[in-house]
């Protein structure tokens, strides 16, 4: 499954917002890929999922991810 991600980095709360595009607010810096790992991470946690892996956007805010 492909879904569409809009990332916030370096916010106060970690948190993520369902809708057309999935927006997910992040304590991490967007620094030296923190940020996309710990996005990695949180979507595992939450789609209950082995892989998660970026498909475009890597160094962007908006991105695809691929979720098996």
């Amino acid at each position: 499954m492909r879904i569409r991600v809009k990332v916030i980095p370096h916010s106060k709360v970690c948190t993520i917002t369902e809708g057309d595009v999935l927006i997910v607010k992040l304590k991490e810096r967007a620094e030296d890929g923190k940020a996309n790992v710990a996005l990695i991470k949180l979507l595992k946690k939450h789609f209950h999922a082995k892989n998660v892996t970026i498909v475009s956007g890597f160094s962007q805010r908006n991105k695809v991810l691929e979720i098996e």
